[in-house]
């Protein structure tokens, strides 16, 4: 399966028993939503009881397979122009990591008969917690996965199966110390290796459906557009990250050439032809012209 995984263009691939989340996992899940972290993201807080046991998604799951797939560019948007958030710069990843999982599971069904249930972003799976048991890597101060020697850009999947696999040692690492991550957040959104939606630049440039956006972004926004990489673009295990094999991932010339005039100035008809295929599409036009007109409003 792991050679398989590779093949389809996944660069890690860990197993782990399926069954319910620790109690810890539960507990620092609900704390998070109790605590209003998750911001306009309402929707975090539906399907707790599948998020904190993935068998009720598949049942008779015996395994969990976390994967993962590499989305770092090979080329970038220039300084100035309207930026984007790295792992938007090609297809949406759902398309592509759900495409090369669903042949994995087309591979464990042909090979035993096991039945399997592919879950990418979407679902609500605990996806870090997952990859971390499957010994993946392990959730950094940023709140994404590391994966050691690799870095965190990359896409994770998890594939719940009938299939009993020997599960694989949890990774144990952390990056407790570095807070690299912390203090480069322009918004201040990571604070004691919890994310807080109510501050990050993502969740409110992609996911805040207000008309405006809060006034007190304009000194943080910078040209960001459409997310935001400043936690992972500082961390040290990104250092020696390396470009993406997967062709799908790869930007067009028109959209690293985007500025915030061209999206001001965008009809429906060229964001449909430039984002269909795209998560920019997430955040839908409006949404994508209001951030820059905030921009351009605010630009020193």
């Amino acid at each position: 399966m792991k050679q398989q995984a590779r093949l389809l263009g996944f660069d890690a691939c860990g197993y782990a028993q399926a069954g319910p989340v620790s109690i810890q996992a539960a507990d620092r899940y609900g704390q998070w939503l109790a605590q209003g972290k998750n911001g306009c993201m309402a929707w975090a807080g539906n399907y707790r009881d599948l998020r904190c046991d993935p068998t009720l998604l598949l049942p008779g799951a015996k395994t969990v397979i976390s994967l993962a797939m590499n989305y770092y560019p090979r080329r970038f948007k220039p300084a100035g122009t309207a930026q984007v958030a790295y792992y938007a710069y090609g297809r949406d990843y759902h398309e592509v990591v759900r495409d090369r999982a669903r042949q994995l599971a087309r591979c464990i069904e042909q090979l035993t008969g096991c039945t399997s249930r592919v879950c990418v972003d979407s679902a609500p799976v605990l996806e870090r917690y997952w990859a971390q048991r499957a010994g993946i890597g392990y959730p950094g101060l940023n709140g994404l996965v590391i994966i050691p020697g690799r870095g965190s850009y990359f896409f994770l999947c998890e594939l719940l199966t009938t299939l009993e696999l020997p599960p694989d040692a949890p990774c144990t690492l952390t990056c407790q110390g570095c807070h690299a991550c912390e203090r480069s957040c322009p918004a201040g959104a990571l604070q004691g290796g919890a994310l807080d939606a109510r501050r990050c630049i993502s969740c409110l440039t992609i996911e805040y459906r207000g008309a405006e956006l809060p006034q007190w972004l304009a000194t943080a926004i910078g040209d960001r557009v459409y997310g935001c990489d400043a936690c992972q673009q500082c961390c040290p295990h990104n250092r020696d990250a390396t470009g993406t094999a997967v062709p799908e991932f790869q930007p067009s010339d028109e959209l690293l050439a985007l500025t915030l005039d061209d999206i001001t100035g965008m009809d429906q008809a060229r964001f449909s032809r430039l984002f269909s295929h795209s998560a920019v599409k997430r955040a839908k036009l409006a949404g994508l012209q209001r951030n820059a007109a905030f921009i351009k409003r605010h630009r020193r």
